[in-house]
């Protein structure tokens, strides 16, 4: 059986995530597993594609990066998936883990892709000293100050500081640092 897993990182990647599905089904995957979330996310219907693959299935995706974000997360997920003796297929490699070649050219490129993105993240952080010592570089506003009201109000609705942190999306270290903050001002 084929069982396709489609992925984005925001709802504002539509046309590519409608794309992903549509190749997965011209392919003929009879289940798609499908989620909008950050490949650093806790991907639930990941998790789900990977408990629901059986002896001789085939989880297929589109690309490489639609399914791991790292190289040791990539051998997790083979694992996972040769454990149950699966296979994987990426179509846009013409990639299929079914042959020994198709395992080796798989741990080579997920090795290159870790390795592009390591130079990548290098850069960056050479770009941003750079920018510091020139004097240009600000950093983002901190998530969590930009809601110190929102924060405060809803605790003083009456709600706890873990539910005040699930809502607003922040960690719960922040809304405890901004309450505390705030009865000091007091």
């Amino acid at each position: 059986m084929l069982i396709g897993y489609a992925r984005t990182s925001t709802v504002e990647q539509l046309a590519g995530f409608e794309a992903q599905l549509q190749r997965l089904s011209e392919v003929g995957c009879e289940r798609v597993f499908q989620e909008r979330v950050s490949s650093v996310a806790k991907r639930d219907q990941l998790a789900a594609a990977l408990d629901y693959i059986r002896d001789g299935d085939v989880l297929v995706v589109t690309k490489l990066d639609r399914l791991a974000r790292s190289v040791s997360d990539l051998v997790d997920i083979g694992r996972t998936i040769d454990g149950k003796s699966a296979s994987l297929r990426i179509l846009d490699m013409d990639l299929d883990t079914k042959t020994p070649t198709g395992r080796l050219m798989l741990n080579l490129i997920g090795s290159i892709a870790q390795f592009e993105r390591e130079l990548m993240l290098e850069r960056q952080r050479e770009g941003i000293a750079k920018a510091k010592s020139e004097g240009r570089y600000r950093g983002r506003a901190p998530t969590a100050q930009r809601q110190v009201e929102k924060v405060v109000a809803l605790h003083e609705d009456g709600l706890k500081p873990e539910a005040i942190a699930e809502r607003l999306g922040i960690s719960r270290s922040s809304t405890y640092a901004i309450l505390k903050e705030a009865r000091e001002t007091d």
